[in-house]
């Protein structure tokens, strides 16, 4: 009983109360465990039914999550082959430039060689 006392429920403390009383009939103590019992078992209900829902939203945001992350490695391939694709690009636009470059010697160099060949 000492462990009861200090509770925070009023209703607890009554039922010791009327047990060390034994003057008082065991209805009303009877009545209010049957009472406690029952709202015990509706919160019982309700917990289970909280518990129910947040499993049930838990279970939602880690599908989403997995999905999330496919679609995060995915991109992340992407980009990867992106930059592949780019380094390529510009690779060959330097070979292309660099030939262009080669071309217009050559061209420069044959247009000297027609001034110096049409002088004479």
């Amino acid at each position: 009983m000492k462990a009861l006392r200090g509770s925070p429920d009023n209703r607890l403390d009554f039922i010791s109360l009327v047990l060390r009383g034994k003057k008082v009939s065991f209805d009303k103590v009877l009545a209010m465990v049957d009472e406690m019992v029952t709202l015990l078992g509706q919160e019982q209900v309700d917990d289970d039914e909280k518990k129910a829902y947040c499993q049930e939203k838990m279970d939602a945001a880690e599908d989403k999550k997995k999905v999330l992350d496919l679609d995060i490695s995915d991109l992340e391939k992407e980009i990867e082959e992106t930059k592949a694709f780019i380094a390529t690009t510009m690779e060959e636009i330097e070979a292309l430039a660099a030939g262009i470059k080669a071309l217009d010697k050559s061209v420069m160099a044959a247009t000297d060689t027609r001034k110096a060949e049409n002088e004479e």
